[in-house]
C-alpha cells in the first residue's frame, strides 16, 4: 500500500516591494527588498573639500613657510582640470548644437544670453558704486599717493594698457583649430565648437556617425572630470595653506572694512538680486546653492571659478538644462557674466580714491561705470582679469593714481575667492533662466536635482516648461 506523502509546510508569502519614486529614465531594481544605506559624511566630496580647506588654513596660519610650499598642489590641480576643460566644452557645444534642426533658435539662445549678462552685470556695477558711496570703506585713511609703490602694480596696468576691445574681439578666432585646443583658448574652442555643431547640424543624417562617435567621447570625458574631482580635497589644501602661509590672516584685518564690505555685498547680491531672480523663474537660490556646494568650496579653495567649469557643465545638464543651452551659457558666461568682477571693480576703485583723498564728482563716477562695462569684457579671460580691469579703469580717471592699487594688492588673494563665488552662482542661474526663456527647461528633472535626486543629463530640447 502506497505511503500517502507529508504535507510540506507552507511558504511565508514574502510582501511586494513598495513602490520608489526615481527621476525620469533612471532604471531601478524593483525586487531590491531595502533601500541602499546613506554613505558616510566623511565620503562626500564637499565634506572632504571643507575640512581640506580648515587644514590649510590651519598649516599656512601657523607654519607659513610650509603652507607656502604647498603652492604646487593647488597648482597641479588647477592644471588636471584646465587639461580637459577645451574637450569638455568642445563635445558639450558640438553635440548640443548638432542637435538643434532650428538653427535660428541658437541665435535667440545667444540673443537672450548676452542679454541677460548685459543687464545683470551693468546692475552689479552699479550696486558696487552705490556701496562705496554708502558706507565709504576708504574714508579717513589720508594715504599719501606720493607714499606709493607703483612698481607693485605696474604688471596690471601694462596689461590693461596692452588689452583692447579690438584685441579682445580678434583673438576669439584661433589662428589654427589646434592652437585653440593647445593654448586652451576658452572662447577660441568656443567660437570653433559652434561653426563645427552648425556644420553637423546643415549636413543632417549623414552627421549621425560623427555624432555617435562625439556622444561617446564626451561620455568617457564626464566619467574622466569624475576621476578627477577626487583630488579636488588636495587641490583646496595646497591652495589654501599657500593663500594664508603667503598673505596671512593680518592682511585681511588691516582693510577689514574693504573686505567686509565687499562680501556683505556679494552676498546680498546673491540672495536679494540673484534670490529674486531665481524665485521669478520658479526656482530657490538656497537650493541651488545647496545643490553646487561641492563646486562651490571647490571654488573657495582654489580662489578659481574654471576648477569646477567641466562639473557645472555636467550638474546644469542633470538639472533639465537643455545641452546645447548650457553649451552656450556656460562658457560665454565665464568671460561676459562675472556679477563678483563686476561688484569688485566699482567698490575697489571708489575705495581707492576714498583712501587718497580723491573726491569724485558725479560725472567722474559715471564715466568710470561707462569704462569698467567695456574693460570688464575687453579683459574676459586674462589671468588676474580683475586686477587687470581695475587698471585699465583707474587709467581713465586720471585724479584717481593708479598706484593706488597697491593698497589692496594685499587682500586681492581673498577678495578673488568672493568674485570667483558670485561669478560662479551668477553663471548658474543664468544658466536656468536662459533655457526657461527657450522652453529648453526640465521643470521636473530641475525639482529632483535641486530637491536632492538628480536625473539624466538632457540631451536635446524639451517643451516641458510652458509658463
Amino acid at each position: 500500500m502506497a505511503r500517502k506523502p507529508a504535507d510540506k509546510a507552507p511558504t511565508p508569502r514574502t510582501p511586494a516591494p513598495a513602490a520608489v519614486k526615481v527621476a525620469p529614465g533612471v532604471a531601478v531594481d524593483a525586487t531590491a527588498p531595502t533601500p541602499p544605506k546613506k554613505t558616510p559624511i566623511w565620503t562626500h566630496l564637499y565634506v572632504q573639500v571643507l575640512v581640506a580647506i580648515g587644514l590649510g588654513a590651519l598649516i599656512g596660519h601657523f607654519w607659513p613657510t610650509f603652507g607656502e610650499s604647498l603652492k604646487p598642489l593647488g597648482d597641479a590641480f588647477i592644471r588636471l582640470v584646465k587639461m580637459i576643460i577645451a574637450p569638455v566644452i568642445f563635445l558639450t557645444v558640438a553635440t548640443g548644437i548638432a542637435h538643434l534642426r532650428d538653427l535660428g533658435r541658437l541665435g535667440k539662445v545667444v540673443g537672450k544670453a548676452f542679454a541677460y549678462f548685459l543687464t545683470f552685470s551693468t546692475l552689479a556695477l552699479i550696486i558696487g558704486l552705490v556701496v562705496a558711496n554708502v558706507v565709504r570703506p576708504g574714508a579717513g585713511m589720508n594715504v599719501d599717493p606720493a607714499t606709493l609703490d607703483p612698481a607693485a602694480v605696474a604688471q596690471y596696468a601694462t596689461k590693461a594698457h596692452e588689452t583692447s576691445i579690438v584685441g579682445f574681439l580678434m583673438n576669439i578666432i584661433p589662428e589654427t583649430v589646434v592652437g585653440a585646443f593647445a593654448g586652451g583658448e576658452i572662447l577660441q574652442v568656443l567660437f570653433f565648437a559652434i561653426l563645427f555643431g552648425i556644420s553637423l547640424a546643415v549636413i543632417g543624417d549623414r552627421a549621425q556617425p560623427v555624432m555617435a562617435v562625439l556622444e561617446s567621447v564626451s561620455e568617457a570625458f564626464f566619467k574622466l572630470v569624475a576621476i578627477l574631482m577626487k583630488a579636488a580635497p588636495i587641490g583646496a589644501f595646497g591652495a589654501f595653506a599657500f593663500t594664508i602661509g603667503k598673505y596671512g590672516i593680518e592682511s585681511v584685518i588691516n582693510l577689514a572694512a574693504l573686505v567686509g564690505t565687499f562680501y556683505l555685498t556679494s552676498a546680498l547680491f546673491v540672495v536679494v538680486v540673484l534670490g529674486a531672480v531665481a524665485a521669478f523663474n520658479g526656482f530657490s537660490i538656497f537650493k541651488l546653492i545647496r545643490y553646487l556646494k561641492e563646486e562651490l568650496l571647490l571654488v573657495l579653495g582654489t580662489s578659481s571659478s574654471e576648477a569646477a567649469l567641466p562639473s557645472l557643465i555636467e550638474k546644469m545638464g542633470r538639472a533639465g538644462c537643455d545641452k546645447s543651452v548650457v553649451g552656450l551659457v556656460v562658457p560665454t558666461g565665464y568671460s561676459f557674466n562675472l556679477d563678483g568682477t563686476n561688484i569688485y571693480m566699482t567698490l575697489a576703485a571708489l575705495f581707492i580714491a576714498q583712501a587718497c583723498g580723491v573726491d569724485l564728482s558725479l560725472g567722474d563716477q559715471l564715466l568710470l561705470l561707462a569704462v569698467a562695462m567695456l574693460s570688464s569684457k575687453g579683459a574676459a579671460g586674462v589671468t588676474g582679469a580683475g586686477f587687470i580691469t581695475l587698471a585699465a579703469t583707474l587709467a581713465v580717471v586720471p585724479s584717481v593714481p593708479v598706484a593706488g592699487m597697491a593698497l589692496i594688492l594685499g587682500v586681492d588673494r581673498f577678495m578673488s575667492e568672493c568674485r570667483a563665488l558670485t561669478n560662479f552662482i551668477g553663471n548658474a542661474v543664468a544658466t536656468i533662466v536662459v533655457a526657461k526663456w527657450e522652453k529648453g527647461l526640465d521643470r521636473e528633472a530641475l525639482d529632483l536635482a535641486l530637491s536632492g535626486a538628480p536625473g539624466p543629463v538632457v540631451a536635446g530640447a524639451v517643451q516641458a516648461d510652458e509658463d
